[in-house]
């Protein structure tokens, strides 16, 4: 089973950005699909963003569109999610996760989990 490793999260303003990351610990696994989800204290967590692995292709919960970024680059085996006008309900611990299904929202259908990066956002 591969292992994720999110890096990136801290303490912003309200307005600012961060950009977190999250790589495999190994160069090649099976996956087709690469997402990110977050949860906050006393809520369950959520889908925030997927992208395909090959394709490119992206889906974003509504609550992050036009605000966050997916992307992944192959060479570097690395999948981001760039976050601008972060908002105190943006503040949550942020799972990457890799999927050998296509993009989607399921949390059930990414099979590797990172062990989460926290984001903070102060108001």
């Amino acid at each position: 089973q591969v292992q994720l490793f999110e890096s990136g999260g801290g303490l912003v303003q309200a307005g600012g950005s961060l950009k977190l990351a999250c790589a495999p610990s190994i160069r090649t696994f099976s996956r087709v699909a690469m997402g990110w989800f977050r949860q906050a204290p006393g809520k369950e967590r959520e889908f925030v963003a997927a992208i395909s692995w090959n394709a490119g292709n992206t889906t974003y919960a509504d609550s992050v569109k036009g605000r966050f970024t997916i992307s992944r680059d192959k060479a570097a085996n690395t999948v981001y999610l760039q976050m601008n006008s972060l908002q105190p309900e943006d503040a949550a611990i942020y799972y990457c996760a890799a999927s050998r299904l296509p993009v989607g929202r399921i949390q059930a259908d990414f099979a590797d989990w990172g062990r989460g990066t926290q984001v903070t956002v102060s108001s």
